[in-house]
């Protein structure tokens, strides 16, 4: 790591306030890994040269119990008067259920955003500050308006910021965009560029990341930013694909994909590398990975900050099998099935170290722009 991360727990620079930190129902996997971190290194930046007393956990306990009507509430069991408080929400972890009149009920988005809200209502206004670690944004596919149509994420923002929060930390959002929503406050995007390209370092050692024959490809327009930004440091090839889109049809909420068409150099005999930010049916990288391998390139690598795989895993399974793909990569800012991490296709990034240098840096007013540009890092890995 650069030299900005050898005393993560900076003692000649005063924090914010204490740290506390509030794990909602449903990221308890995460949360307790980035409280590790934390602990582990306050221990050794502050403690050894400050006698102090050691920490054991920065997180505050909470509940969110349910009744029988389905109603739910929130519940802080210690104080969090004077902390510098952030609370882990995953919005997407539909594992977690409840009673409802005796029927179990799963969790959706609305549910966990409901307990977001529920929580920093109970914290009563009385920590120095609050920031939401939400690594999927709560409705981000839902940031524009095409059509007389709600605008979910944009209000979410708002009432966010009413309720007095300072900074919302995400991860990869769909459109970036709808910070413009609460220009007043904080709204920081990260990216697990160096986390994913460090798995594709450390476990596909076939690969050469700088040779002429390894290339990255969009998976369509929308996911050109982050392609050009693994092309740009790498400097590799970069091509694309181009989805025609049947915009007067919408099924399951989506217009139907008409055609993929490719643009770019030619992909015979190379290794190709394919990021976007969410697999939900995976119904479009399926189709780009037999249209690639028609085209004669080697090996696949698919990467995706969040792999949703909404519609299972039988033609992931299958494709694998044919040799479509060599791999799925993704990471654990969300929930995924026991079932998925046993894929022998599916590689997964741990982003709980990153998030704990977030809140670290954050909790001493330090800049995140190390964090935030990965460039060095990479570089650093590769051995450039």
């Amino acid at each position: 790591m650069p030299t900005f991360f050898n005393a993560v727990f900076d003692d000649t620079v005063a924090p914010v306030a204490p740290i506390g930190f509030i794990i909602c129902k449903g990221a308890e996997e995460l949360g307790v890994s980035i409280d590790r971190f934390l602990v582990d290194w306050y221990n050794q930046d502050i403690v050894k040269k400050n006698n102090k007393f050691k920490k054991d956990t920065f997180i505050i306990d909470s509940d969110f119990p349910r009744f029988t009507t389905g109603d739910g509430k929130a519940i802080i069991n210690e104080t969090v008067r004077g902390k510098d408080l952030y609370i882990l929400v995953d919005v997407g972890n539909y594992s977690k259920k409840y009673s409802l009149y005796g029927i179990e009920n799963s969790y959706s988005p609305d549910d966990h955003f409901a307990n977001l809200k529920r929580v920093i209502s109970a914290a009563g206004g009385k920590p120095e500050r609050i920031t939401v670690i939400m690594p999927m944004l709560y409705a981000g596919r839902q940031h524009k308006r095409s059509t007389r149509e709600s605008l979910d994420c944009a209000q979410a923002l708002q009432e966010l910021f009413s309720m007095g929060v300072a900074d919302i930390i995400t991860f990869d959002a769909h459109d970036p965009r709808v910070q413009n929503a609460v220009p007043l406050m904080g709204f920081d995007n990260f990216f697990p560029t160096y986390q994913i390209l460090k798995v594709v370092y450390n476990q596909f050692k076939d690969i050469d990341l700088l040779g002429g024959n390894f290339m990255i490809v969009s998976p369509d327009e929308g996911a050109m930013p982050r392609n050009i930004y693994y092309a740009s440091v790498l400097g590799v090839d970069l091509g694309m694909y181009y989805k025609r889109r049947d915009y007067a049809t919408v099924i399951d909420g989506r217009n139907r994909i008409v055609a993929h068409e490719y643009l770019g150099t030619d992909v015979a005999g190379k290794d190709i590398f394919v990021a976007d930010d969410i697999i939900a049916t995976g119904d479009s990288m399926l189709r780009l990975c037999s249209d690639l391998k028609g085209r004669g390139a080697r090996k696949i690598l698919l990467a995706c900050t969040y792999g949703l795989f909404t519609e299972g895993y039988d033609r992931f399974d299958t494709a694998y099998e044919q040799g479509l793909f060599t791999s799925v990569i993704g990471t654990n800012l969300t929930y995924r099935k026991p079932e998925l991490l046993s894929k022998p296709w599916y590689v997964e990034a741990d982003l709980a170290k990153y998030i704990a240098y977030i809140v670290a840096s954050c909790n001493h007013n330090k800049s995140v722009s190390p964090l935030l540009n990965s460039a060095e890092r990479i570089h650093e890995l590769i051995g450039r």
